[in-house]
């Protein structure tokens, strides 16, 4: 048998009863069901040795409360830095224009998005942004280019301002895209 038809019979033979088992244990089915799916990721990320075991049922449900516990842990340590320092700094309100801008960046492609964020707004260069997103660096350029020139569309397009004909803080202007 296939360790992908395998793994596929011991998913549907057992994640009913796992998750029932963890939604007795947690209290929430949210909860339980996320756990348990993140559990079953893993043991098929880990299946050439969790299926040689006795009981791999009891693997995935150990791996989902310990997945649980870990959040709450994550959650208590939130709340006692949150108790210890305080609330955050007021934020300042978002402007109508940082608005347009996500709008916009939400309707151009993932890749040149990214590029656009990482090197306009992360500060990165062109180099930096593309060994962050494994492409070369003719590619973050045209990238940059069109999400540049569908950026001014969109922001055209809306009635929006098209932004600071200066590069604001935090944004990178030096740079040729050539």
């Amino acid at each position: 048998m296939s360790q992908e038809r395998d793994f596929d019979e011991f998913y549907l033979g057992s994640v009913r009863k796992v998750t029932a088992q963890l939604v007795a244990l947690l209290g929430d089915q949210g909860e339980a069901e996320d756990a348990v799916q993140e559990a079953y990721a893993r043991a098929w990320q880990r299946w050439g040795a969790v299926s040689r075991m006795d009981d791999p049922v009891a693997w995935v449900r150990v791996v989902a409360y310990r997945i649980k516990v870990s959040s709450w842990r994550a959650t208590v340590r939130r709340a006692v830095a949150h108790k210890r320092h305080g609330p955050p700094p007021d934020v300042p309100d978002v402007s109508p224009d940082s608005v347009a801008l996500v709008a916009a960046l939400r309707r151009i492609p993932e890749a040149q998005r990214r590029a656009i964020v990482l090197y306009h707004l992360a500060g990165l260069t062109v180099e930096q942004v593309a060994a962050e997103v494994g492409a070369p660096t003719g590619t973050v350029k045209a990238r940059l280019s069109r999400g540049r020139a569908a950026l001014a569309q969109l922001l055209g397009e809306s009635g929006e301002p098209t932004g600071p004909t200066e590069p604001t803080e935090g944004m990178r202007g030096e740079h040729s895209y050539a």
